[in-house]
């Protein structure tokens, strides 16, 4: 760890997302405050709007989430713990899923549903505009240029500031790209699943954000080879995999999620974790088969 004794999101440094809105690296991913399959309320509301208010106190500006997250519940939580919001917080949130129940998810990106989700976002968040509204997944059932157009529409309107996208290929990014600009990119990655690299290295080269989930991946062996690491530098194997992270690309956007105060400092001292280069290579070589993209 830096020798600061200060923890705080600002230790991870600052990206600049869409040219206009300046971040923390370290974000916080709200989708872990909701019940048992991200589904209705969760079981400790006071807890949940606790945590929401400390990323904020420990210089968290960066908050991600959806409408299907409860649904609705994790967007209700931010407004009711932090609104009126800071000055610098920039609250990204997502359409183009629907939750007939407890782990199920199903597609639905059409025009009509992303207008709809949108303005139901506005209302939970109290929000006038969106700063970064994401395309949560694309739906085969729907044209990708049509999902898009109907993200621009709305940008056209003043409703959203950004259009971001999550779960997609870098073909998607380059079709949305031409239609919209693109600020951000949300799929699943870290040191031990690394099917997104080189959508990593085109949002570098373009100079677009990007936001990793399941920082840790899921294979064993790659939690043997994190915890290696851990025991070298005194530190915790989420705290190593998101020190990788951020030293992976200037443009990657950690959103650890958790409904732990203690968690979530836990996560907000990886800003500071130096990860020597030995480190970093050593965990880079770790492989891991391509998984699915979920939620």
């Amino acid at each position: 760890m830096s020798n600061s004794g200060v923890l705080s999101a600002a230790a991870a440094g600052t990206f600049t997302v869409g040219g206009d809105l300046t971040v923390n690296r370290m974000g916080y991913g709200a989708m872990r405050i909701t019940g048992p399959g991200i589904w209705g309320p969760p079981a400790d509301k006071e807890s949940a709007l606790a945590t929401l208010r400390r990323a904020v106190e420990l210089g968290v500006n960066l908050i991600d989430t959806a409408d299907s997250y409860g649904p609705g519940v994790s967007e209700e939580l931010i407004a009711e713990a932090l609104y009126p919001y800071p000055a610098d917080l920039v609250i990204a949130t997502k359409g183009g899923w629907q939750r007939p129940g407890p782990n199920q998810w199903t597609h639905n990106a059409g025009p009509k549903h992303l207008a709809e989700a949108l303005e139901g976002s506005l209302k939970r968040l109290r929000l006038e505009r969106i700063d970064i509204y994401q395309l949560h997944a694309p739906d085969n059932a729907v044209s990708f240029e049509a999902s898009v157009g109907a993200l621009a529409k709305l940008r056209e309107q003043g409703k959203i500031r950004h259009v971001a996208l999550s779960n997609v290929t870098r073909e998607h990014v380059e079709r949305a790209s031409a239609i919209v600009p693109i600020v951000s990119v949300q799929n699943r990655y870290s040191f031990a699943d690394r099917e997104s690299d080189f959508i990593v290295d085109h949002c570098e080269k373009h100079g677009i954000g990007f936001m990793p989930w399941a920082p840790l991946g899921q294979a064993k062996e790659a939690h043997e080879a994190v915890k290696k690491e851990a025991e070298v530098l005194g530190a915790t194997p989420l705290q190593v995999a998101l020190a990788w992270l951020l030293k992976r690309s200037k443009v990657i956007l950690p959103i650890p999620g958790t409904s732990s105060i203690a968690h979530l400092e836990e996560n907000i001292a990886a800003a500071s974790l130096e990860l020597p280069q030995a480190a970093y290579d050593a965990l880079s070589a770790v492989s891991h088969p391509p998984a699915s993209l979920r939620p």
